[in-house]
């Protein structure tokens, strides 16, 4: 913004509240709608939304988080695949269990 542009609005709010009705409060002149200041249910509904809508969505199938090693290979198979390569990893090692249950057995 330029310092002219600037300038004016300071200006313009200044006088506004210089000139604010007795006790500060905004008084609504019930011709446009979109002044009207928010009743005490409105915002109170506005920041329940909010909150309901902060964060991470919970999951029906919630995760553990695990530390675990793994061979660079592995790593290096899954990482190449780009973004989502913990979840592609997790798939194929459901896949793994589902299809191939006493495959872990065979090992040892």
């Amino acid at each position: 913004m330029s310092g002219s542009k600037m300038t004016t609005q300071r200006k313009t709010i200044l006088t506004a509240v210089e000139n604010a009705p007795p006790g500060g409060d905004y008084v609504w002149d019930g011709q446009d709608e979109n002044d009207r200041p928010l009743t005490r249910d409105e915002m109170q509904k506005g920041v329940e939304a909010y909150r309901k809508k902060r964060g991470r969505p919970i999951s029906d199938s919630r995760k553990e988080q695990v530390s675990v090693r793994y061979s660079p290979e592995v790593l290096s198979y899954f990482r190449a695949t780009g973004d989502g390569w913990q979840t592609r990893m997790d798939a194929a090692l459901q896949l793994l269990v589902t299809k191939h249950p006493d495959w872990l057995k065979k090992l040892g």
